[in-house]
């Protein structure tokens, strides 16, 4: 978590872990705190901040190194983040209780999930040509307007399987050449379900479910699931 208390209109914060990958965030002006994901996992981090200076320019304010040892390895794919932000009482989690209620298999719960997101939200072209950098979905306003870009669908489902103690992964990368985003989701039975929510592009699918009875030997795991080189994760959320 990280709070900016100065007062300079333009900050950003940076994050480069064991991967190498940096992530940019736009860091709250309003004195709030910001909670930012360590999703690669244990080791070392460096979290830095920045000021803008004039133009495109920044000077760094402060930067600090860490190493994380996490309890729980998917304690970042469970709780509330920056660009998943939720609490026990935001509209998306109330929604994602009474749609699995009375389910247990973590497929049937993805599939109320997607089923609900997908039938009741429309895509907002508007915002899609407006949209500026630095955007980040704001989940009680989605559920109330049902509309959104991509983004909004993604963060929508997302904080809707965590609430639900589903190890969730929301993440932008490539299959192949193509970069589109996908959700990934992790069972004790499977390991991790890569894409199985995915965008291809033109609109949000969902992972043929059938497979759900006939565990790891199935065809349609071994494809999507067993092969990970199918996908490559740029970032994750």
């Amino acid at each position: 978590m990280l709070k900016y208390s100065g007062s300079n209109q333009k900050v950003k914060t940076q994050i480069t872990g064991v991967s190498g990958t940096t992530y940019t965030y736009n860091q709250s002006l309003t004195g709030v705190w910001d909670v930012y994901p360590l999703t690669d996992g244990n080791g070392g981090y460096k979290i830095s901040v920045f000021e803008n200076i004039s133009g495109t320019s920044y000077a760094t304010v402060f930067s600090y190194s860490l190493t994380v040892s996490l309890k729980d390895e998917f304690a970042p794919f469970l709780l509330s983040n920056k660009y998943v932000n939720y609490s026990s009482s935001s509209k998306v989690v109330k929604k994602s209780t009474e749609l699995c209620a009375g389910k247990t298999a973590i497929l049937g719960k993805i599939k109320v999930v997607y089923e609900y997101v997908i039938g009741n939200f429309t895509y907002d072209y508007k915002l899609a040509k407006t949209v500026q950098s630095g955007y980040i979905p704001d989940l009680d306003a989605d559920m109330e307007k049902k509309s959104g870009i991509c983004f909004d669908y993604a963060a929508v489902m997302t904080a809707m399987l965590r609430s639900q103690g589903i190890p969730t992964k929301m993440v932008f990368g490539y299959t192949g050449e193509v970069y589109h985003a996908w959700i990934s989701v992790y069972s004790a039975e499977t390991g991790w379900m890569n894409s199985v929510i995915y965008f291809n592009g033109k609109e949000w699918k969902l992972m043929d479910p059938t497979f759900a009875s006939s565990g790891k030997s199935s065809a349609a795991i071994m494809k999507y699931i067993g092969n990970g080189k199918n996908y490559t994760a740029k970032y994750l959320y």
